[in-house]
């Protein structure tokens, strides 16, 4: 054979190799597709293809994160938010998430638009606001249910940010001020309260026990002394004027 027909031939098996041989990270799969049918999923490592016969999709089965744009919500009690979201999910069949859907990741994309407009549309802004794990969970069982037939696995879903307008902004500031103040006057009178009923149970030992009235005499002298007055007050108890008032 001649030197001609030995390198074309030699060119011809790299070309064949080249385009028959193909290598498949360890969080790949390939859809292999012959003559229009599928033929087998493979991967990961080194697989080998016919040339023009076979066809192949590759596809990550990574989990995958995936920002929610934010979108205009009507409350159930007519407030108008902007709520976005983010949502992990990772691909379990390669198979049918490339042939149930034409793209899977724009089909997800605009099916967690629609899910977190009807759920947020649903419930009140208060329950958005102090609910929002089970506004998570509720969006996440939604998308995963819907979209188990493209083969894929919806793991997580977390409303990211709630914009609120202006005007609710400052009602709920002076909403949450009014609390305050009611929890301030709530805590002082339990203080006076509970201050008056020490003084109702103080009063009542005094009774019982007459020198522990003189006792406080004393130490409301003592008090009085200690502050540099130049006038003295000393208390008498009305049982010694009694005789007097009597005779007068």
């Amino acid at each position: 054979m001649s030197l001609t027909v030995i390198s074309t031939i030699v060119i011809l098996i790299i070309m064949f190799l080249a385009s028959a041989l193909r290598v498949l990270n360890e969080y790949e799969r390939a859809v292999v597709f012959r003559l229009g049918r599928i033929i087998a999923q493979k991967g990961p490592g080194l697989i080998i293809l016919i040339p023009v016969v076979d066809r192949m999709v590759k596809v990550d089965m990574r989990t995958i994160t995936m920002d929610v744009p934010p979108q205009d919500v009507i409350t159930r009690d007519n407030v108008s938010i902007k709520v976005n979201a983010v949502i992990y999910f990772r691909v379990v069949d390669a198979t049918s998430a490339v042939t149930e859907v034409e793209n899977f990741l724009y089909a997800t994309s605009q099916l967690a638009q629609t899910t977190l407009r009807s759920i947020c549309g649903q419930a009140e802004l208060d329950e958005i606001l102090s609910e929002r794990e089970k506004i998570n969970l509720h969006l996440q069982e939604i998308l995963d249910r819907s979209t188990d037939p493209w083969g894929i696995k919806v793991s997580l879903v977390e409303v990211k940010h709630i914009d609120l307008p202006e005007e609710m902004k400052r009602a709920m500031a002076k909403q949450a001020e009014a609390e305050r103040e009611r929890r301030a006057k709530v805590i002082n009178a339990e203080g006076e309260f509970q201050a008056a009923q020490k003084l109702i149970e103080a009063a009542a030992l005094m009774e019982t026990q007459p020198m522990s009235l003189q006792l406080r005499y004393l130490q409301t002298l003592n008090q009085i002394a200690s502050e540099n007055n130049s006038t003295t007050l000393f208390p008498i108890p009305i049982d010694l004027l009694t005789p007097f008032l009597k005779k007068a």
